[in-house]
């Protein structure tokens, strides 16, 4: 694993580590998750969720961990996450900690199931999230049927949103839709000091991205809070 963070820029300080699958020798996701298929999907996302809670532990992370989810391998929530809990319990990291991101990117097959597992999850006490959003299969639907703790712009819709008009329009209406759904939206892939500047004109407090720190392998990274 490797972990990104996400921090508020208006309090400086780190919100969360997200927790990013690597391969052994630090090969990127895209070549683990090129692997997945049917047949490996349920074990791959329990090895990853008990994999990012011990490391978590391990270095001591004293924020939120944001840990990747695949509804699509979640067959009955209560056990799916049995090993995730028994993890956390032995090596002292708190469910409330934990906050769980399903990608817009990945098709959903049950959006029903999906809820209810969002459901299950908030009574234990953990926090939900939808990645990717405005680049994935659902948009808005999804956000209705769901209604999670916090909301990640992708980044296709933050890049160099300083110089589009359109993007900022788009970006201005999704944080409105926020604030009336008590949902706290997250900027993702931010490379520039003028991308956070207009984001923060707009009302976005937290942020994710190679401007303030790369992911570090099987390490909390060093930020830049210049911004």
């Amino acid at each position: 694993m490797a972990l990104q963070p996400i921090v508020n820029t208006t309090t400086r300080t780190l919100f969360a580590q997200e927790a990013l699958v690597r391969g052994p020798n630090q090969e990127p996701a895209g070549d683990i998750l090129a692997k997945v298929n049917d047949s490996n999907r349920y074990s791959f996302d329990q090895a990853c969720r008990v994999t990012a809670v011990r490391l978590a532990a391990k270095l001591e992370v004293s924020c939120f961990l944001s840990i990747n989810f695949m509804p699509n391998a979640v067959y009955e929530p209560e056990r799916c996450l049995r090993s995730t809990v028994e993890v956390a319990a032995s090596v002292g990291f708190p469910l409330e900690r934990i906050i769980f991101e399903f990608s817009e990117s990945e098709r959903v097959m049950d959006v029903g199931f999906l809820r209810f597992i969002v459901e299950h999850y908030h009574s234990r006490g953990m926090r939900t999230a939808i990645d990717d959003f405005g680049a994935g299969y659902s948009g808005l639907n999804l956000l209705a049927e769901l209604q999670p703790d916090f909301l990640k712009l992708d980044r296709g819709l933050c890049h160099r949103i300083d110089r589009d008009h359109a993007r900022r329009v788009i970006v201005r209406g999704i944080l409105q839709i926020c604030r009336e759904l008590e949902i706290l939206p997250i900027a993702e892939g931010i490379e520039t000091r003028d991308e956070v500047r207009c984001l923060q004109d707009l009302g976005l407090e937290l942020f994710q991205g190679y401007y303030f720190a790369r992911p570090a392998f099987e390490a909390q990274a060093e930020l830049t809070l210049g911004a």
